[in-house]
């Protein structure tokens, strides 16, 4: 099967010199369609970097890097970028962008948004909705753009319980629809890996240290054999 991506000892560092960050280390990784792959690990370890490099928003500096175009990619943040616009506005402006006429444009977003179960807010300034509404009209956008590739970016960390529920289930329910659609997300929450993902990569001051079967990783047999510092992650152990 055609990876969706292919990433060999990519690196990534910013600024130069003795100063600079080395955010990513040898990287070697593959990830095909239908997988859902959490990236765990500390504050820092370099989830988030990981990421944006797979959706094409930080360019590595050296290795090599395949991605598999042909199927659209989407990314929603912990934080959304919502533009001061009503909620309908938001999920339509990325349709318009890539062709759709605005008027089918606004009829596509009504309809994402009642996905999300936004129908009534649809009006409403997205930047007055509270946390939880944002992260879905963001969900409604990305879902509306058909992705083949979802990524996430800690996206239920600033919800409340209630909302993270709501946020989770929606993830749940677009893998679910899409059993192609692959999805790459990263998470503190060891539960909601434990829900989502298929497979777990954890990281560690920009290193990969572990890449398994979700089912294995929190064998703790396995991973505690074979993967210490992963295991004392899961523990508790190692902030």
């Amino acid at each position: 099967m055609k990876p969706v991506f292919q990433l060999q000892q990519v690196n990534v560092r910013f600024g130069k010199g003795a100063r600079a960050l080395h955010a990513l280390r040898d990287i070697n990784l593959h990830i095909a369609a239908g997988e859902r792959v959490a990236l765990i690990g500390a504050n820092g370890c370099g989830k988030s970097t990981l990421l944006r490099v797979l959706h094409g928003l930080l360019l590595p500096s050296s290795g090599q890097l395949q991605r598999d175009d042909s199927r659209g990619h989407a990314m929603v943040f912990q934080r959304p970028y919502l533009m001061r616009m009503s909620a309908q506005n938001n999920v339509a402006l990325g349709l318009w962008l890539r062709g759709t006429s605005w008027t089918k444009a606004k009829r596509e977003a009504e309809a994402a948004l009642h996905r999300v179960g936004l129908a009534e807010h649809a009006p409403r300034p997205a930047h007055k909705l509270s946390g939880g509404q944002q992260q879905r009209v963001a969900l409604a956008r990305a879902w509306a753009m058909q992705p083949g590739v979802l990524m996430l970016d800690e996206p239920t960390s600033s919800l409340d319980p209630h909302a993270k529920r709501e946020v989770e289930a929606l993830i749940q329910q677009f893998a679910a629809a899409d059993p192609d659609m692959t999805l790459a997300f990263a998470s503190h929450n060891l539960g909601q890996v434990k829900r989502l993902a298929t497979r777990v990569v954890y990281l560690e001051q920009g290193r990969i240290l572990a890449d398994l079967p979700v089912q294995e990783f929190f064998g703790s047999q396995v991973l505690q054999k074979h993967y210490p510092q992963a295991h004392a992650f899961v523990k508790g152990e190692l902030v």
